[in-house]
């Protein structure tokens, strides 16, 4: 049982033993009344001591009985729950012992125990002091109730046919509760797996099979996002766009399965370049992109650098030559869209690409005249 269950209980427990004493002081209350009435005449009339212990003992016990329950919830940590359900049980008692020869019905305080045992959903607590209540009210029938106060057999089996009822009707409680928390269980374990099976089909939908990094779909509508949260708190951004050199080359000197390879191992050192406030992705055929976040443009030139180091120094096997790329990186201004980002990205991977491959070219702010 974890911290919170544990408090949890603890919390019930409490909240039982406070209905205790509400009982409890009802009762105390209920008997004076009677008392000023004159309901209880061997005690108003008062010629003899034993009449009044006959309730001040019982009352006495009551209080003593209470506050032994009270200081073992707070001293004691084992064995709390049957520690209230019997503090129950024998307060149970104490109330009949003290009420029986003045009010019929009396039997039903035997009750208690069944009751509290249910609020506990306790299948051994219900039977054990539900059995425990019928032996010991049929042993107080034949030796109290039938004796002095001569009530009928037909009392003695109505009070224990509700008594073995209410056992009944605890436990049928027990089963249907049982029953309620396994469909629960149920229907949460299959809500647990559509949201699985939703999780994995909607990363399915954003991610390429291939590389394993994002799409192209994806990258646009988190960049789409991003520039809104950049423009609106003025925060750096930096786009990278990678295209790998003579990939046609690759396909069609050692074939595609080659070729896929060589995308693997881009997309490989492209992730453990990044850091986590970057995002990339498979933007195209051979062509990647990244959204690096919360740099300078100089710690973006010198990431996208790195990266194409990396790659270049990377050996395949069934390649003679290593595998290059080229990278057109800009940076983000105010009034960029992602069209005229996305434009001098492309703009400093052409010029990266004309002056003769495998390099940085970051786009400056005239690139949109370059191109003219």
């Amino acid at each position: 049982m974890n911290r919170t269950e544990l408090i949890l209980e603890d919390l019930w427990h409490r909240k039982i033993l406070n209905a205790y004493w509400i009982v409890t002081l009802m009762f105390f209350a209920a008997e004076a009344v009677l008392l000023l009435l004159g309901c209880i005449p061997s005690v108003t009339a008062g010629d003899r001591p034993e009449d009044w212990l006959r309730l001040g003992v019982p009352d006495g016990c009551i209080l003593l009985l209470m506050l032994a329950a009270q200081a073992w919830l707070r001293f004691e940590p084992k064995y709390r729950k049957q520690a209230v359900v019997g503090c129950g049980f024998l307060l149970s008692y104490l109330i009949y012992f003290i009420i029986q020869p003045i009010v019929d019905g009396a039997q039903m305080a035997l009750l208690l125990p069944v009751l509290i045992s249910v609020v506990y959903f306790d299948r051994k607590l219900l039977y054990g002091f539900g059995s425990l209540t019928i032996l010991i009210y049929g042993v107080i029938y034949l030796f109290t109730e039938r004796s002095l106060y001569h009530k009928p057999i037909q009392e003695f089996i109505q009070i224990q046919s509700v008594f073995i009822v209410s056992i009944l009707i605890g436990h049928t409680i027990l089963v249907r509760v049982k029953e309620f928390m396994r469909h629960l269980e149920s229907v949460l374990k299959s809500e647990q797996q559509l949201l699985v099976e939703r999780t994995i089909s909607d990363k399915l939908l954003k991610i390429d099979a291939l590389t394993g990094l994002y799409n192209h779909k994806a990258f646009h509508e988190y960049l789409e996002a991003l520039l809104e949260h950049c423009e609106k708190y003025q925060l750096p951004l930096q786009l990278a766009i990678i295209d790998i050199d003579n990939f046609k080359k690759v396909n069609d000197n050692y074939g595609h399965w080659v070729g896929d390879v060589v995308l693997k191992e881009v997309a490989s050192k492209v992730m453990s370049t990044m850091t986590p406030n970057d995002f990339a992705a498979r933007y195209g055929g051979e062509e990647f992109a990244v959204i690096m976040a919360d740099k300078t443009l100089e710690a973006a030139e010198h990431m996208a650098e790195q990266l194409r180091e990396g790659i270049a120094r990377t050996e395949l096997p069934h390649m003679v030559k290593p595998v290059t790329v080229s990278i057109g990186l800009c940076n983000f201004q105010q009034g960029d869209d992602k069209e005229s980002l996305f434009r001098k990205a492309d703009l400093a991977l052409y010029q990266a690409k004309r002056t003769g491959k495998n390099k940085v070219v970051t786009a400056g702010e005239d690139a949109a005249d370059y191109a003219g």
